[in-house]
């Protein structure tokens, strides 16, 4: 029997990217959204997504199944991503149905939640997590809110528990090199840490519109302090 048969379920997803070779390392994927956050980055790309209530244009569990089912063969993973995932309650249940049918699942998540991600990754659900850096200590409540402990300690966790994973930080408008070294060095040695260039999003945060003028780090500041990049996190990922 179909997993979409005979199930009612009022979850939703807030979108669906059918196909992905640069979200899920080394895997052809696609990636769910899902809406809700806890944090509120001035810069997101995805600040539709921070409001939990449900759109019109959101697809049905069930729908997500049915796609998934019909690239059995084709796809190999599925990316749970936001907003903020793990504040979905039957977070587990999805991915367990989305394991049944043999796709590899990663985690793209904040790192506020470290109870939910721990859970997760004792479940032997999740195949890869990737986890946002999103700032130094000081700049932190600013620049989106939440706790950088949090994240850390989530970071960690990963790590400990010996997941395939990655931390993400967006070089945001005003970040220095200086604060991305020390952000460096307040993570323990990762296997990877991704680097993305800032991109302008649609919308902004209320009454931060002008720290999007602010000046972003770029590939040639970038290149000529790859050294001392490298020095302090050896998997360092350049844009």
């Amino acid at each position: 029997m179909s997993l979409t048969e005979g199930r009612l379920s009022p979850i939703e997803a807030a979108g669906l990217a059918k196909c992905s070779t640069m979200d899920f390392p080394g895997l052809l994927s696609c990636v769910v959204f899902f809406r809700g956050c806890d944090l509120n980055c001035f810069y997101c790309h995805n600040r539709r997504l921070l409001d939990p209530v449900p759109q019109p244009s959101d697809l049905p569990w069930e729908q997500v199944l049915a796609f998934l089912e019909k690239r059995q063969g084709m796809l190999e993973g599925v990316v749970f991503s936001g907003g903020e995932p793990t504040l979905q309650p039957q977070l587990p249940r999805m991915m367990e149905e989305v394991r049944a049918l043999g796709y590899r699942i990663k985690l793209d998540t904040n790192g506020q939640h470290l109870q939910k991600v721990q859970e997760l990754a004792e479940s032997g659900l999740v195949d890869y997590i990737a986890v946002d850096w999103k700032a130094p200590p000081d700049a932190w409540p600013r620049i989106c809110g939440g706790s950088w402990e949090r994240t850390r300690e989530t970071i960690q966790m990963v790590l400990d528990k010996g997941i395939p994973m990655e931390a993400r930080t967006t070089l945001y408008p005003g970040l220095t090199l200086e604060e991305l070294k020390e952000m460096a060095g307040l993570l323990p040695t990762l296997p990877r840490w991704r680097l993305n260039l800032f991109r302008r999003p649609e919308l902004a945060r209320s009454g931060c519109e002008e720290w999007l003028e602010a000046p972003a780090l770029g590939p040639e500041q970038l290149s000529r302090a790859a050294a001392e990049l490298r020095a302090l996190q050896p998997g360092i990922l350049l844009p």
